[in-house]
């Protein structure tokens, strides 16, 4: 069995959305063959991003905002500071990837580091992400957990947001990820004692395990 390919792990502190999304498609258009794989750990500040194929009509009510339209799959989504974010810079063909088992992969990190602290989490057929269920009456589970990935010459891009200790209100203005009532949640909101760095950490360090795996 081949050893695994490792990845390097780098924490861009919070940066603008728009700067962080310019500087990964430089990256992923610059790649060759050996350049080593990344994972880019980072904040925002408040910015909402509407998917490719995503529907303006789900970004609810203007509460000033901004709105980048952007070249990811998924709908709309929220991102702002207190939410960690890690970006997947990888070259799947030389790790065997297709990119449904890189949204596993992705998905798997957050379930295992929410269930290192007691919290047990789940994927939700047709809606990629992380969900808990919760007391209240929603017909959803919470979504505590967003994907959103492109993929160019077998390089991938975007990555996974996990919400740490946020303010959550600004989701109460779109319909997150294109599902009307869908409730959001955050870890601090479950009983996870992380700070955004500490979870950022832990986040990176169950992306790293999982997509080291040869």
């Amino acid at each position: 069995m081949s050893a695994p390919l490792a990845i390097a792990a780098r924490s861009l502190g919070r940066i603008d959305y728009v700067t962080a999304w310019q500087a990964m498609l430089g990256f992923t258009a610059a790649r060759s063959a050996t350049t080593p794989d990344e994972l880019w750990l980072c904040e925002h500040p408040p910015v909402y991003t509407l998917g490719q194929a995503g529907q303006p009509e789900h970004l609810l009510a203007d509460n000033g905002i901004p709105l980048v339209k952007v070249d990811r799959g998924g709908q709309i989504t929220y991102h702002g500071p207190g939410q960690v974010v890690v970006y997947a810079l990888l070259d799947l063909k030389r790790r065997g990837l297709g990119v449904r088992e890189l949204v596993s992969r992705l998905e798997q990190a957050v379930i295992d580091l929410l269930a290192e602290h007691g919290v047990a989490a789940r994927r939700l057929e047709g809606a990629p992400g992380v969900y808990v269920d919760h007391g209240g009456n929603a017909a959803w589970p919470a979504k505590i957990a967003a994907l959103g990935l492109r993929v160019r010459r077998a390089g991938s891009y975007h990555g996974v947001s996990l919400n740490v200790d946020m303010e959550l209100a600004p989701f109460s203005a779109i319909n997150p990820c294109g599902y009307a009532g869908m409730p959001v949640t955050q870890t601090r909101d479950l009983g996870i004692d992380l700070t955004p760095a500490q979870a950022g950490a832990a986040l990176t360090r169950q992306l790293l395990r999982q997509l080291e795996l040869p």
